[in-house]
């Protein structure tokens, strides 16, 4: 069952993680985005999204998807954790998924940077995450000069950096990013080291 997170003084963004039973995958996304219908009309609902699992996750990962969501308040968000809508909803999700789901607030890019579940790991120093998301958005920037800068070249600089900008975040923050932690994993994810 998943857990309310704590109140905020600003819009809150959550991270749900479930582990979808093999099967499953389609009468689970249905029942999601039935979930996502039903919490659009709730005060201060700012929009959801269902992350797939990613094509090239090892075992562990490949039936483990992710749902971003935002409320512009925390007691929003705490009405729709509340209401009856959404335990009728997670009850049509649950007889698709496998253990517990994971419920967390997040802030930008950082729910790609937690260690992996179950396993004995170090939080990655803040230089391996410049490491990682330069790596990141370098690449992404160049494709989007290359790709949409010069269709917007007529444009006025704000509105192109605007367009630009979020663009970079969109990529990184649901292409990119989950990506590069998968591929970096053992880069970033140091086992913790037994002192004893």
């Amino acid at each position: 069952m998943a857990t309310a997170v704590p109140h905020a003084a600003s819009a809150v963004t959550v991270l749900v993680s479930r582990r979808v039973k093999p099967g499953h995958e389609t009468a689970f996304e249905q029942a999601s985005e039935a979930m996502t219908a039903a919490a659009r009309p709730f005060p201060g609902y700012l929009g959801g999204q269902l992350v797939h699992p990613d094509a090239q996750a090892d075992d562990e990962d490949s039936n483990l998807y992710h749902t971003v969501f935002a409320f512009d308040t925390a007691e929003h968000l705490q009405a729709w954790q509340t209401s009856a809508e959404r335990a009728r909803h997670l009850q049509a999700i649950a007889p698709h998924t496998l253990g517990s789901t994971k419920l967390r607030e997040v802030s930008g890019l950082g729910h790609w940077f937690t260690p992996p579940a179950g396993a004995a790991h170090q939080p990655p120093p803040r230089w391996k995450v410049a490491v990682v998301t330069w790596l990141g958005i370098f690449p992404t920037v160049y494709f989007l000069f290359l790709t949409v800068a010069p269709l917007l070249a007529n444009w006025p600089l704000l509105p192109r950096v605007m367009v630009l900008t979020l663009l970079v975040v969109l990529l990184m923050t649901w292409v990119v990013a989950p990506r590069l932690t998968t591929w970096l994993k053992p880069f970033l994810f140091a086992p913790a080291r037994n002192t004893t």
